[in-house]
């Protein structure tokens, strides 16, 4: 585990990264849950998916948005946290810049999080999505660009947060495929082992 700050465009962004033992599959950035709401990068889902996407051999990231935590600025309804995102991608890019090139990024997130990340696979390509119950009403739905050649939605269905039925009227037209966990509520509890299997399975 690594522990450090990148220049983001609202200043300094609190980044934990932490390497694979073997060569890696690829570079994967992790994004939370609303900061308005408590959200940070030691959320249990948070947690989850970045152990178990360095657990399939990705270079793994996961930070704050600005404004939380140790991360400097402060809350802009979406709109910035999306530049973090790529702020922070583009700053693991270029550490990695060795064989960045021949890597795929994968975006992740929870909740807010996961709706950031839609919007910054519009700017930055990811070949992969990993989204753990998508709180779109933050970012106006937005379709999953075509450049995204896999996308994994995963969703609970006794969510009273993000309905299991808004997930479905979005992912429908674009024929998404959707992983329902029986029981599963918005913050997964007593169902992250589950969770993060079918994180594994499907990577």
């Amino acid at each position: 585990m690594q522990t450090f700050f990148i220049e983001g465009p609202a200043g300094r962004i609190e980044t934990i990264l932490a390497e694979p033992k073997t060569h890696p599959s690829g570079i994967a950035v992790v994004a939370h849950p609303h900061p308005l709401h408590g959200g940070t990068m030691d959320n249990k889902v948070v947690y989850a998916l970045f152990n178990s996407v360095l657990e399939l051999g990705y270079i793994t990231v996961k930070f704050n948005f600005r404004g939380v935590g140790k991360s400097e600025g402060v809350f802009d309804n979406g709109i910035g946290e999306v530049e973090d995102v790529i702020a922070v991608t583009q700053s693991i890019q270029s550490q990695f810049m060795d064989h960045a090139g021949d890597l795929p990024l994968l975006f992740a997130g929870f909740s807010f999080g996961g709706g950031i990340q839609i919007r910054a696979a519009e700017r930055l390509n990811p070949r992969s999505l990993v989204l753990v119950s998508p709180s779109l009403r933050h970012v106006g739905a937005p379709r999953i660009p075509a450049s995204v050649e896999n996308t994994l939605i995963i969703q609970g269905d006794k969510d009273d947060i993000v309905s299991l039925n808004t997930i479905l009227d979005w992912a429908t037209p674009q024929s998404l495929p959707i992983v329902i966990i029986p029981g599963a509520e918005h913050f997964f509890h007593g169902k992250l082992n589950v969770l993060k299997r079918v994180i594994l399975d499907y990577c």
